[in-house]
């Protein structure tokens, strides 16, 4: 199938990638001649374990091209929409401006083609309502074409595999049913390695579609802000949070996943996910309905200021002039992406306390190195390490959590470490010498 993904971020160049794999024809439109140009050539613009080599099967085949000049639209049967949808400036509410520019771009340069009508799939994450909004404004400019929204459920790290086999593909299709059968029919098509495998299918209608991404953002927000929330009764109380979070987690009805407390959620997805939802909500009138979502929003931000706050009374009560190693600036490990990372949002709240901060990342150095000139960041743990005074591992990378407790107190001035995502082992840091904090968590024997 000759297919367009408009929006060649995170999202789009990982879906044209995985579609090409498939065995489509796929052509990647960007208005970004920088990133189109290293997508060309075989080049994630990102971090993303498993991108590349599928990228560069893709070019080097054929079957993936990525362009600047939307005229190539004029190919393709279905249209992926995967366009960012940022928070607005001054406002909880989703940016849809790259969402109608794409919108436009199909319009002005999408053609006919001899295998029945255009097919355009929504895959960015939207206001519910926004779907038919769109399918309105198709049909009043006469364009021969139907409108599907297909949610994406990504996690950093683990787009490929989310793409390839993911837990469910989901079909918000129009009240139409000849207009149903259309859509459902190509993506059927589009989607054929993935169905066959078994992979299930749910059809719904536009606002269905549309509210399963944040509603499921929403659900693991607030099941990461209770736990986190547990972490601060059990520092009230000498509880453990990680022996509290294994025994609820062994109710089926609970699970045991999203339960590990830390420094709280952030990236490009899930903060500005439910604040738009919240907007969105209280655009409809229901805004009652999610007034819950702000003490999750709330939560998680307090766990920021526990971190620096926490850092403070290690430090003996104030953070001026104390060295401070940093372990990891991106807001989950196997990514890039410091997009509202708790952990360079803490970095910068030290130093702006006067700590010297020094910290590095195995991913994310380039990207806060031009964020954030006045942090001082280093390419190696060591580096970091070396005469330190307090340590904080702020994300949990395997290299980090795989730290020597005796090397690294050979180089640190003071063993002192606050363990920001509950991943080390605190005994084995302990009787290394070592005073350790974790979130809402013992540094004994029964931890």
């Amino acid at each position: 199938m000759k297919i367009s993904v408009i929006g060649c971020g995170y999202l789009g160049a990982v879906h044209a990638a995985c579609m090409a794999d498939f065995g489509h024809e796929v052509v990647g439109v960007d208005v970004d001649p920088e990133k189109v140009s290293k997508l060309a050539a075989g080049i994630p613009s990102f971090h993303e374990p498993g991108l590349e080599p599928l990228l560069r099967k893709g070019v080097d085949g054929g079957d993936l091209t990525f362009t600047t000049d939307k005229s190539a639209l004029s190919q393709a049967r279905v249209h992926f929409i995967a366009v960012g949808t940022p928070q607005r400036g001054g406002s909880y509410a989703a940016d849809l401006s790259y969402v109608w520019s794409a919108v436009d771009d199909i319009l002005t340069h999408a053609r006919p083609q001899p295998d029945g009508p255009l097919v355009i799939v929504g895959k960015s994450t939207v206001p519910v309502g926004t779907a038919q909004a769109i399918a309105e404004r198709i049909a009043e400019a006469g364009l021969d074409a139907v409108v599907v929204w297909n949610p994406e459920f990504l996690r950093e790290g683990l787009a490929v595999q989310d793409t390839l086999t993911p837990d469910r593909v989901v079909y918000g299709l129009p009240d139409d049913h000849a207009a149903g059968d259309t859509a459902r029919s190509a993506l059927d098509e589009v989607y054929a390695p993935i169905l066959e495998a078994g992979i299930p299918r749910l059809l719904v209608n536009y606002p269905t579609a549309e509210l399963v991404k944040v509603a499921a953002n929403s659900f693991l927000a607030t099941k990461i802000s209770f736990i986190n929330s547990m972490a601060e009764l059990c520092d009230a109380t000498g509880a453990d949070v990680s022996r509290l979070a294994e025994a609820i987690g062994h109710d089926d009805r609970i699970g045991p996943k999203f339960l590990q407390a830390g420094i709280g959620f952030g990236g490009g997805c899930l903060p500005k996910d439910i604040r738009a939802f919240m907007a969105r909500a209280g655009e409809l009138g229901v805004d009652q309905s999610l007034t819950f979502l702000r003490e999750v929003d709330s939560i998680n931000m307090r766990r920021r200021d526990h971190a620096v706050e926490l850092a403070s009374t290690m430090a003996g009560g104030r953070l001026v002039g104390v060295k401070v190693a940093v372990l990891g600036l991106t807001f989950k490990p196997d990514s890039d992406d410091v997009r509202d990372s708790p952990a360079l949002d803490i970095a910068g709240r030290l130093w702006g306390r006067g700590a010297n901060v020094v910290a590095t990342d195995p991913a994310g150095a380039e990207a806060v190195r031009a964020l954030r000139p006045d942090l001082q960041i280093v390419d190696t743990a060591d580096e970091a390490l070396d005469g330190a005074d307090l340590v904080m591992l702020l994300t949990a990378w395997k290299e980090y959590v795989a730290i020597d407790p005796a090397h690294a107190k050979s180089l640190v001035a003071t063993p002192r470490v606050i363990d920001g995502r509950n991943v080390l082992d605190p005994q084995r840091w302990t009787d290394s010498g070592w005073e350790y904090r974790g979130m809402g968590r013992r540094s004994g024997p029964s931890a």
